[in-house]
């Protein structure tokens, strides 16, 4: 199980916080988590793709979408953020 949580504008585009989903083993990465997320839940698939350029966190720590992922590990995704 992996737990998916979503911050800001995709959250409000999913219309959810967060998911816990059971992906197949070959789903190792934080990228062929957000492509299998995309076929399996067309609201996660419209967020995504409104949303081309996101941040993620994997277990808390900052990474990128190329970042391993295991079972239980917690995902988040969320839109790039800027500060002033």
């Amino acid at each position: 199980m992996i737990e998916v949580r979503f911050f800001a504008a995709l959250r409000e585009r999913v219309g959810n916080d967060n998911m816990t989903v059971s992906p197949p083993e070959a789903v190792n990465t934080v990228a062929k988590l957000a492509d299998w997320l995309t076929e399996q839940d067309p609201r996660v698939a419209q967020a995504l793709a409104a949303t081309p350029r996101r941040m993620v966190a994997v277990n808390e720590v900052l990474a990128t979408e190329d970042a391993a992922i295991c079972d239980g590990d917690v995902v988040a995704l969320f839109p790039p953020v800027t500060g002033g």
